[in-house]
């Protein structure tokens, strides 16, 4: 017995030795929290210490520091007064030895929300059970993204199986993504069922690991309405909105996500309503159209789910809703007051859009397209619940209101948005992609343009893409000159997409190698308010502000005048290059650039 002791205290000191030179990473980082101006990086450590995070611009040069002289296994340091659209370097210490740090532990910082950019985001589903699927998932993506960045990682729960016990996080969740996405991708998990192990007094009370694990922004931090609880919570990123609802856990001892009085569903509708962004994105657990390992014309808690939730959801206005917990792919049409069992779907009745959407060429496959705020363009189902767990269906299988459905291959969901366009595809563990859609917002414009006799004008489309005008031109904008009245149009390749602008020229005629001819903008770029004033000889009774695709965002109207000042208020309007345009009795006047920071 002495000698079984004494080898343990060996054991032991050895052990501690080892820990203060080298510590043993066990867990992470990994990114949570993500804004515009700070992340949390969170990681854990076999035996406890301090800790310290080393950040900057550049991976060699780390040249910022936020420390933590607690002594603990589990470190959480907060990185802020960061720059908006950045990419940081950072790396790990625990007392003061270096657990992980080259050049792909990154972060990019979260732009200023409303931002229009080029972004993607990653989508997986019912992941965590260790399975050779799930490793050849991942490994698919991580071929598929190359060296693009993951904007933001999605998961839609059951992120461990069987019970989402501290342990199956470890084995079926950290050791397998620890080594190459958590570094990188800040990440946004949804529960579900197995992550409460399936108990009611977890589902009362939420005293789970998930809870422990992931430090989730319910304060608002990253954007959206104050939740406060980890359970639901909003995030931007760039034009973009997400909603991480939670379809298991209850709220106040009795409401589920489908009770619309309870509280959940009572801050999505406060959420949803002050959301300025263009995109919004919704995801959860339980799905409400579903024939692969689950059924929801028989499941109570999906009967539910589309019965009661969805048409309050659809009041609100979303473009994609994600679930998981069936283990399969599904995807439907855009669509619109299906809330029935599968046998009453009627695609000429519930389907917006007949379109597949695949938007490649192949028989009626253009694009969807939706107008901003318009919730009767409707919302399209995804379950992706097959990054992990994977097979089963129904007698029924498909669904009927799916366009496509797989349950044979495995894959994660991948969301591009450029602009107002945006690009989903079911990325499968062989590399291939099987489903793809492509929507586009407030396309297919119909414009007139009021302009003096030999204004330059420029025209652009409203989408990014490809591009054929009726000039011959293949690039997105184009300038013409304002002669009498002429129709300019722009389609796309495959003559789904057609803008067409009016240019009509009125009033007195300008020299068509005038400069500016009057308008002042003070501070240009500005910040919250720019001072306008115009000095000129053609009399002005009004100004508008359009943003670059052309769509109206502020104007103002006033008594004829040569001589012109106001203040404008620049508050509601997000970052970005903008176009103040002053108008007279003949139509526009000048046109000036304004950049909003």
């Amino acid at each position: 017995m002495k000698r079984v002791l004494l080898l343990l205290f060996i054991f032991i000191g050895s052990a501690m030795a080892l820990q203060a030179q080298t510590p043993l990473l066990t867990r992470g980082p990994y990114l949570q929290k993500l804004t515009s101006r700070s992340v949390v990086v969170k990681w854990q450590t076999l035996l406890p210490g301090s800790a310290e995070v080393k950040f900057g611009l550049n991976a060699n040069a780390l040249d910022q520091s936020v420390t933590d002289e607690t002594s603990s296994a589990t470190h959480v340091l907060t990185l802020s007064n960061l720059q908006p659209a950045t990419r940081y370097y950072y790396a790990i210490f625990v007392n003061g030895a270096m657990l992980q740090g080259d050049d792909q532990n990154y972060f990019l910082t979260a732009p200023v929300a409303g931002t229009a950019g080029d972004y993607s985001f990653w989508v997986i589903g019912d992941c965590g059970n260790n399975s050779t699927n799930q490793k050849q998932v991942l490994d698919s993506y991580l071929a598929y993204r190359g060296e693009r960045p993951t904007n933001a990682w999605i998961t839609l729960g059951d992120n461990a199986y069987l019970g989402g016990l501290d342990l199956e996080f470890k084995v079926g969740f950290f050791d397998i993504y620890q080594g190459s996405v958590t570094r990188n991708s800040p990440l946004f998990p949804a529960p579900g069922n197995h992550d409460y192990n399936n108990l009611p007094i977890n589902q009362w009370f939420k005293q789970v690991p998930y809870y422990e694990i992931f430090d989730l922004p319910s304060q608002g931090e990253s954007g959206g309405e104050p939740s406060n609880t980890e359970a639901f919570y909003a995030f931007d990123y760039g034009n973009v909105h997400f909603l991480s609802l939670d379809s298991y856990g209850e709220e106040e001892l009795q409401f589920r996500l489908f009770d619309t009085l309870g509280p959940q569903a009572q801050w999505i509708k406060r959420d949803l309503e002050k959301n300025q962004l263009p995109w919004v994105v919704a995801y959860w657990h339980h799905p409400p159209f579903s024939m692969a390992s689950h059924n929801s014309d028989t499941e109570g808690e999906l009967v539910d789910m589309r019965e009661q939730f969805l048409p309050f959801l659809e009041r609100l206005g979303v473009d994609l809703v994600f679930c998981g917990h069936s283990h399969g792919y599904e995807r439907s049409r855009p669509m619109k007051g299906h809330y029935g069992m599968e046998s009453t779907f009627d695609p000429a009745i519930h389907n917006v859009d007949q379109s597949s959407g695949r938007y490649d060429g192949s028989e009626n496959s253009c694009t969807y397209v939706k107008q901003r705020g318009n919730a009767e363009d409707g919302t399209i189902y995804i379950v992706a619940g097959s990054s992990g767990q994977l097979g089963g269906s129904q007698l029924t299988y498909p669904h009927d209101a799916m366009y496509f459905s797989d349950v044979d291959n495995g894959g994660s969901f991948v969301i591009d948005v450029k602009d107002n366009r945006l690009d989903g595809s079911f990325l499968c563990a062989d590399g291939v992609i099987r489903d793809q859609f492509t929507i586009v917002k407030d396309a297919n414009r119909r414009q007139q343009i009021l302009a003096l006799p030999g204004e330059l004008v420029t025209l652009t489309a409203s989408w990014p893409g490809d591009y054929l005008w009726s000039t011959g031109d293949t690039t997105r904008s184009i300038v013409v000159r304002a002669e009498d009245t002429k129709t300019y149009s722009v389609s796309d390749r495959f003559q789904c997409l057609e803008d067409r602008y009016e240019v009509k020229a009125s009033g007195v005629g300008i020299n068509k190698n005038t400069a500016s001819r009057g308008l002042k903008l003070a501070p240009n770029p500005a910040i919250g308010e720019v001072a306008l004033e115009y000095n000129g000889q053609v009399a002005i009774n009004g100004w508008r502000i359009t943003d670059i695709t052309g769509r109206l965002v502020k104007h103002d109207f006033f008594q004829p005048s040569l001589i012109y000042k106001e203040r404008i208020s620049l508050n509601k309007l997000h970052s970005g290059i903008y176009l103040i345009t002053l108008t007279g009795a003949s139509g526009a006047v000048e046109t000036q650039k304004l950049e909003i920071q």
